[in-house]
């Protein structure tokens, strides 16, 4: 089946906000197995959302829309929906009744146009909005679906995790299954050279790239009669694929992210671990400390952005700043054995860099940045060059810290070779 997403919003038009539904619900339906061959984004304006509708509802079978249920005259999401479907509006005393006790238990004034947002198409189905007042709406004609979402990421992502995909999921008499394998420390191209083979042969399952910062995602699916059935399916594709792969596959768990992998590795193996950051600012340290359960081996995080503060701090000499610079490989190092020294942790990750976008030379440009990871005294620097403006710079950086980590506990203890 296809389907089509519709995002409404003039703010969306004017750049006011970011279109992170749109990602979302795109990632969600291709875990569905929907086929999603177009998107839009259309303001708040009759006639332009009611073209736009029309023309997705004549290619494709299912049509989410996501914005413009709220409660003002602008919010136009519902009512040309049902225009266009040929439904008239009418009071849904659940939903009302729904919107009176959220405002009393809120304390909250309730105007009367809030009203609005009980409205129902006849014959619609009305979704539960856990997190806000304006419900969702599914419109069923026929082989068309039309579903209506509130824009608010927090409204939007609870109701379609706990009401929409398991109505879609039913939507198709063959079951869809889907394995991410994550890797780390091999590019997009890289990547896909390795399994081109695969790509060019596939058929059921099919095999998906995704490039994320620092780390490709390659999403198996299949399609059966049953769940069991696409799980067969999708064993040997994934066996196969972290034979190419080998140790730079770091969890074939979707719910897993490289900070999780990295942290359940020092886990494992009992080890405790501190960051010593410089252009990153505590990124790192935010990184793994996001993750349950860090505490058992997260030690203390160092931010020595100052000279000054490498001295105080790690005891660095001030003749090796002077003479290789803070954003060097000596001092890279140096940082990394300081904090190891005085957290008294078995693993220790610095970073120092250029993050720009002033303060680089022709030696040492924006983008330049050095990592150092200590592990029982063992310690590998890496020398990088990243590109982007400052905020994309530190992200990477943190990433290539959190691979390197991982490389090197790794090669700690099993000798691997990336």
């Amino acid at each position: 089946m296809t389907v089509e997403l519709i995002s409404v919003g003039t703010e969306l038009l004017l750049g006011n906000i970011v279109n992170t539904n749109a990602a979302y619900l795109a990632e969600k339906c291709a875990d569905l197995g929907l086929s999603c061959f177009y998107q839009s984004v259309v303001g708040d304006n009759e006639e332009r959302l009611a073209a736009v509708l029309k023309t997705a509802l004549e290619r494709s079978d299912i049509v989410i829309l996501s914005g413009g249920l709220g409660p003002t005259e602008d919010d136009l999401t519902k009512e040309v929906s049902a225009k266009v479907m040929g439904r008239k509006l009418a009071m849904h005393e659940p939903s009302r009744k729904r919107i009176e006790e959220y405002f009393i238990s809120r304390n909250m004034e309730l105007t009367e146009n809030n009203w609005k947002q009980a409205m129902m198409p006849e014959g619609a189905i009305a979704v539960n909005n856990e997190n806000g007042t304006a419900p969702g709406v599914i419109i069923e004609d026929r082989e068309k679906k039309v579903v209506l979402l509130p824009g608010p990421p927090n409204e939007m992502i609870p109701m379609f995790e706990k009401s929409i995909m398991p109505y879609l999921a039913g939507k198709d008499s063959e079951v869809i299954y889907s394995q991410t394998v994550k890797i780390c420390g091999v590019g997009e191209s890289k990547a896909e050279t390795l399994i081109k083979d695969m790509i060019d042969s596939q058929g059921n399952p099919t095999i998906a790239t995704y490039a994320k910062n620092c780390e490709v995602h390659l999403r198996v699916t299949a399609k059966a009669a049953g769940e069991k059935e696409a799980k067969k399916l999708v064993k040997p594709v994934v066996k196969e694929l972290k034979n190419r792969f080998g140790p730079c596959v770091y969890t074939t768990n979707a719910d897993i992210t490289l900070e999780k992998a990295v942290v359940d590795l020092l886990i494992a193996n009992k080890l405790t671990v501190s960051t010593v950051e410089s252009c990153t600012g505590g990124m790192l340290a935010a990184r793994l400390i996001n993750v349950p359960g860090v505490s058992d081996v997260y030690k203390s995080g160092y931010i020595t952005y100052s000279n000054k503060a490498k001295r105080r701090i790690l005891g660095i000499k001030k003749g090796l700043l002077e003479k290789k610079g803070a954003v060097s490989e000596e001092v890279a190092k140096e940082m990394a054995k300081g904090a190891a020294a005085i957290s008294r942790a078995e693993v220790a990750v610095s970073i120092t860099g250029i993050a720009g976008p002033g303060g680089g030379t022709e030696e040492k440009p924006v983008g330049l940045v050095y990592i150092a990871c200590n592990v029982c005294g063992k310690i590998k620097v890496r020398k990088c060059n990243f590109r982007g403006n400052r905020a994309k710079i530190r992200e990477t950086a943190v990433s290539s810290a959190l691979i390197l980590m991982r490389q090197c506990i790794l090669e700690y203890y099993s000798e691997v070779t990336f």
